[in-house]
């Protein structure tokens, strides 16, 4: 059946990013709890209506500021070479470009994770919980990742046991180049290579963070 063009939802793609650009530009000049829709509808020259469209609340737009993160993650997976690498390092790339894409706004990264960790907003907090395993999906993808069963659930565990723990570490960091926490994920990768050594044996292969070469 045709669809009656006039009923179709009005998701311009290019309207998305220019909304998320001002919502952010004006959490830049203040913070993210001060930014209204109202706000950011008088700086585009659009109506309330034309953002509703497209978002349904402002915690939409962080979202769909997290998909950057989560798109950048993908393409740096598409680098010549990289299923070369050994997984480790593989994770580690995906990982670090997924933040690398926030790190322009870490200041409103950090305010937006606090408002979602605030009480009584279980409403953010699920879909949150959703979006951590979304992502921790794509970047185990990203890294091709083909492992089944008990050695999946295991490794998604410790993926994003070190995905959260490399965030939170990231967001308080304050090095060039954010070196630190470079460093701090090779750690927990290298914790997490030595641990399913000792869980898994030394003769099984391949193990989730072993440093053996791509698939």
């Amino acid at each position: 059946m045709d669809i009656d063009p006039a009923q179709e939802p009005r998701t311009d793609t290019r309207l998305s990013q220019r909304i998320i650009d001002a919502a952010i530009d004006l959490a830049e000049q203040g913070s993210w709890e001060t930014v209204r829709l109202h706000a950011v509808a008088a700086r585009l020259g659009v109506s309330l209506d034309d953002i509703r469209c497209v978002f349904r609340e402002k915690e939409d737009i962080v979202e769909a500021f997290f998909e950057r993160a989560d798109e950048a993650m993908l393409r740096a997976a598409e680098a010549p070479g990289f299923l070369d690498l050994p997984t480790r390092v593989r994770l580690h790339r995906v990982i670090m470009a997924w933040l690398e894409a926030l790190a322009p706004h870490r200041r409103v990264t950090r305010q937006m994770i606090g408002g979602k960790l605030e009480p009584g907003h279980l409403h953010i907090q699920i879909p949150g919980l959703l979006r951590i395993s979304r992502t921790v999906q794509w970047m185990r993808e990203a890294a091709y990742r083909d492992v089944s069963y008990l050695r999946r659930a295991l490794e998604e565990v410790a993926t994003t046991s070190i995905y959260l723990a490399t965030f939170g570490y990231w967001m308080g960091d304050g090095s060039p180049d954010s070196a630190d926490t470079r460093r701090f994920l090779d750690q927990l990768l290298g914790i997490a290579e030595g641990a399913s050594h000792a869980v898994l044996g030394a003769g099984s292969h391949p193990h989730p963070f072993a440093g053996q070469p791509g698939p």
